[in-house]
C-alpha cells in the first residue's frame, strides 16, 4: 500500500460556507486531500448584527453561545432563541443549495482539518463548527486560519488538537479579519457550488 495515499485518503479538508470555502479547497489541492462544506451561522447582536453572540450548525445538532457576549449586551433568552431558529432555517436553506444530494459526511476516524478565512473576537462560527465535527468522532481536528486575535486562538486550542494560524495580532490591535486582506470580496452561493461541481 503506497503510504503517502493512504494519508491522504485519511485526511478531509473542510471549509466553512461561505468564507473558508476557496481556503479550504487550495489546502485540500496541495494535499490531495478530500473536500467538504460545513454550514455554520452567525447569532447575531440584535443592536449589530455583524457582531456575532454566537453560532449554530445547519442541522441544528450543534450550538455555541458566548455566555459574556448575552450578558454583557443584556440580550434575552427569548431573543436568542428565536435568532438561533431563523439561522437554523437560513442554513437549512444553504444546505439546500450547496449540497443538493444527501450525501454523508467522511469524518468519523480521519484526521479533519476545519478551515475558515478568519476568526473575530469570538470564533464563536468556529467553534460551533468545530463541537459539531467531534461529534463526528474524528481521529484528529485541526483547525485553520489565515487570521485571528491571539485571545481567540487561545480559546480555539480548547477545540481542537491543534491550531494553525498564518496571522495572530494582539487582541487590541484586531478589528475586523478584511483588515488583513487585499480583497476581501464576499464569496458568492455561485462560486461555492461551483467549486464543490468541480470537486464532485
Amino acid at each position: 500500500v503506497d503510504d503517502k495515499k493512504e494519508r491522504q485518503n485519511d485526511i478531509i479538508v473542510l471549509g466553512i460556507a461561505r468564507g473558508g470555502v476557496i481556503i479550504a479547497d487550495v489546502i485540500a489541492r496541495k494535499l490531495s486531500a478530500d473536500f467538504d462544506i460545513v454550514i455554520a451561522r452567525r447569532v447575531r447582536d440584535p443592536e449589530n448584527r455583524e457582531q456575532a453572540i454566537g453560532a449554530v450548525m445547519g442541522d441544528g445538532t450543534s450550538t455555541y453561545i458566548n455566555p459574556k457576549c448575552v450578558n454583557e449586551l443584556q440580550i434575552s433568552n427569548e431573543y436568542v432563541e428565536k435568532e438561533t431558529l431563523e439561522q437554523i432555517k437560513e442554513a437549512e436553506h444553504r444546505t439546500e443549495i450547496y449540497r443538493k444530494t444527501e450525501r454523508k459526511y467522511k469524518i468519523k476516524s480521519r484526521i479533519v482539518i476545519l478551515v475558515d478565512d478568519g476568526a473575530a473576537a469570538t470564533g464563536a462560527t468556529i467553534i460551533a463548527a468545530a463541537r459539531w465535527v467531534r461529534k463526528q468522532k474524528p481521529k484528529h481536528l485541526i483547525i485553520a486560519l489565515p487570521v485571528a486575535p491571539r485571545q481567540t486562538v487561545n480559546l480555539l486550542k480548547k477545540e481542537a488538537d491543534a491550531i494553525e494560524v498564518i496571522t495572530s495580532p494582539s487582541s487590541s490591535h484586531f478589528r475586523f479579519v478584511e483588515h488583513f486582506y487585499q480583497n476581501f470580496d464576499p464569496v458568492t452561493d455561485e462560486q461555492v457550488v461551483e467549486i464543490l461541481q468541480k470537486r464532485n
